[in-house]
């Protein structure tokens, strides 16, 4: 069956790092557009980044244009964010998801917590 399990959440003090990754399996990893969505406390998910099959043409939500950095790597089924100069309202739950068609969303991942704090 389908999974994704994503890794690399945490507390974080303001403008420091975080890499979150998100490890696929059950499906044919490389045929799929992958996202990441992000649900902060009390607001709606939000797509914060995407990428197609090939790594190609990136989309990133504008509050974290220049920030944030979606990747991956085929060969080992996995997905990449690679956040930096954190910000307090960067604070949410993060989901890995599959994309099978043009907006939708068929498979979530449990969510890794990203927490930006001093």
């Amino acid at each position: 069956q389908v999974q994704l399990v994503e890794s690399g959440g945490g507390l974080v003090q303001p403008g420091g790092s975080l890499r979150l990754s998100c490890v696929a399996s059950g499906f044919t990893f490389r045929y799929y557009v992958m996202n990441w969505y992000r649900q902060a406390p009390g607001k709606e998910r939000e797509l914060v980044a995407r990428i197609p099959p090939t790594g190609g043409s990136t989309y990133y939500t504008d509050s974290v244009k220049g920030r944030f950095t979606i990747s991956r790597d085929n060969a080992k089924n996995t997905i990449y964010l690679q956040m930096n100069s954190l910000k307090p309202e960067d604070t949410a739950l993060y989901y890995c998801v599959r994309e099978s068609s043009v907006g939708n969303y068929d498979y979530w991942g449990q969510g890794t917590q990203v927490t930006v704090s001093s």
